[in-house]
């Protein structure tokens, strides 16, 4: 009795794959465009999310933010919150006094182009448009601290006093001070000089890899209420004690209602959110986009695994001979069945490998053309990729391994 080991079947499908490999590679395309859409969009979000991630877990994670809009407040809100009434500089002191789970409220006020007009920043010979400008209570550092990397940040004595100062992002600083030095000079924005007293570091993480922090120019509260009186585009941080954030969103949610006099029943007219909850949105939104892409390589992944069982089917009937030469001397159904699977399993496995392969070339060149666009090769993706590949193998060349173990070995002596 003829019995053969994995080894020898690998060969097997190895040689029948070398032997008609134009016919093959044009059989796995399929195959490799599917894994690689699969592994490509999965590389692309994980980097996307885990740069996303960085950014909001620079919030603080005891964070609570009250905002007008249920979105970034420098981001138009939709028609429906653009009605709400305004977040009121009043409320922080109402949080502080009434809900006992909070340590402290700072004030966020951010200035733009719809109430202010354009908003440009100027140096002698230099000036740019990518800026945002937002006016920070004394307080605000302390429950969001940033890095500094040259000079510091205001005291909230000066903050209090509204002087006319700021702390600007390293990119600001790179557009109005190519020559690296910065601090103690001076920049006009929307009409009106301020003196540089420090640069942030690099923020981390970031949507698509920018961090709008970077582009900030900050300066006292009190001073962008005195010069932008109509701005009314403010966010309340309020920062929760340790282990009582639940407790403090909850109670904070119940007063605001009562101050704004919002039915019962009614949705909130503010938005309430953590740092953690807009995590939460965006994987709900990743997961979407991961699901249509799978969707949509499936039907590549369809079209290699028809290719494949056309293929093992006409490998079949050209080997018919060799079945039966192989059967009449011992060979039982399983090793038939295992033989002709092997070539199945190679044949997709050869395009699943090559598939992550370009998928992972393919993520490190968007990475390099790209390089706002953060993008890694999760281990899980790989996996996935590959495991679908062998999967697809054994499932479409099922029939033809079956067809061939089934074959009268007289009848296929004979064929001609």
């Amino acid at each position: 009795m003829v019995r053969m080991h994995l080894g020898e079947n690998v060969n097997m499908a190895l040689d029948a794959v070398w032997t008609h490999r134009f016919r093959s590679s044009l059989t796995i395309l399929g195959i490799v465009i599917g894994i690689t859409t699969v592994v490509t969009v999965g590389s692309l979000t994980s980097g996307l999310r885990a740069g996303i991630v960085t950014f909001f877990a620079e919030f603080g994670p005891n964070n609570i933010f009250i905002n007008r809009f249920n979105r970034d407040p420098s981001a138009p809100g939709s028609l429906k919150e653009m009605k709400r009434r305004v977040i009121l500089p009043e409320y922080a002191e109402y949080i502080k006094l009434s809900v006992r789970a909070v340590e402290d409220v700072s004030l966020q006020l951010y200035v733009t182009s719809e109430t202010s007009g354009l908003i440009t920043a100027r140096v002698p010979g230099f000036e740019t448009e990518n800026i945002s400008l937002v006016g920070y209570s004394g307080n605000a550092f302390t429950l969001q601290p940033r890095e500094v990397k040259e000079g510091r940040v205001f005291t909230p004595e000066e903050a209090e006093r509204g002087v006319r100062i700021c702390v600007i992002g390293p990119l600001v600083a790179e557009a109005l001070f190519p020559d690296g030095r910065s601090v103690g000079r001076t920049l006009s924005v929307a009409g009106t000089e301020y003196t540089v007293i420090g640069v942030f570091a690099e923020a981390k993480g970031g949507f698509f890899g920018q961090n709008g922090q970077d582009t900030q120019i900050v300066i006292p509260y009190q001073t962008a209420r005195a010069r932008f009186p109509t701005e009314d585009r403010l966010i309340l941080v309020a920062q929760a004690r340790p282990g009582m954030r639940d407790e403090a969103f909850e109670e904070i949610r119940q007063l605001l209602r009562r101050v704004r006099r919002t039915p019962a029943g009614a949705d909130d007219d503010f938005g309430l959110t953590t740092a953690d909850q807009i995590i939460n949105r965006l994987d709900g939104i990743l997961s979407v986009i991961v699901v249509v892409s799978v969707a949509l390589s499936s039907l590549g992944l369809l079209v290699g695994g028809i290719g494949v069982m056309n293929i093992m089917l006409v490998s079949v009937t050209e080997r018919t001979k060799e079945i039966g030469i192989r059967k009449a001397i011992g060979a039982r159904k399983g090793d038939i069945i295992a033989q002709f699977l092997m070539e199945a399993v190679t044949l997709t496995g050869l395009g699943g490998a090559l598939g992550v392969l370009v998928s992972v070339l393919l993520t490190l060149i968007i990475g390099k053309l790209v390089p706002s666009l953060p993008s890694i090769v999760p281990g899980w993706a790989i996996t996935l990729g590959f495991g679908v590949s062998v999967t697809i193998g054994l499932f479409f060349g099922t029939w033809p391994a079956l067809k061939a173990a089934n074959l009268d070995p007289v009848d296929a002596l004979r064929y001609e």
